[in-house]
């Protein structure tokens, strides 16, 4: 049986419209992938509340994340082996532009998060290694902010 998992997942996007990522690479059979800032709802806080945490902890950024702007329910095996059914609630941070401080990584973290870059839409589609969501340039450009 998969556990249920609560999790805020971030759509941070740079000036330039590019989108962050994160490698993991957990050093067993599955391939390196990359995948957006979040994680976990810890017990008793809001999707909201948890967006801002993982932003500060896995970025240095200090931001309102908003209302939410998009959600599903997706099932994975997390980092630590355990079969999760994740009911995700996205949100998504624009940005004038940042340097990612990962003083704040966990010691997990900082074993499986081996690197991180912005990504351009156009080099999602064609990049070697997974990236997930699987259809984060459908997301990006669903979420745009509209301009007039």
């Amino acid at each position: 049986m998969r556990a249920q998992r609560p999790a805020a997942r971030i759509l941070l996007v740079d000036a330039a419209g590019r989108a962050l990522l994160f490698r993991f690479d957990t050093g067993d059979e599955r391939p390196p992938f990359w995948c957006t800032p979040g994680g976990a709802v810890d017990p008793g806080e809001s999707y909201a509340a948890a967006a801002r945490r993982e932003l500060l902890e896995e970025t240095g950024i200090d931001r309102d994340p908003g209302p939410e702007v998009a959600q599903r329910t997706v099932e994975f095996l997390t980092i630590e082996r355990v079969e999760v059914v994740a009911d995700e609630r996205w949100f998504r941070i624009d940005i004038a532009g940042a340097e990612v401080d990962s003083s704040r990584h966990t010691a997990l973290e900082r074993r499986v998060m081996t690197e991180w870059r912005w990504f351009a839409r156009d080099e999602i589609a064609g990049w070697p290694e997974k990236i997930y969501p699987e259809d984060l340039v459908a997301m990006l450009d669903a979420t745009d902010p509209v301009t007039s």
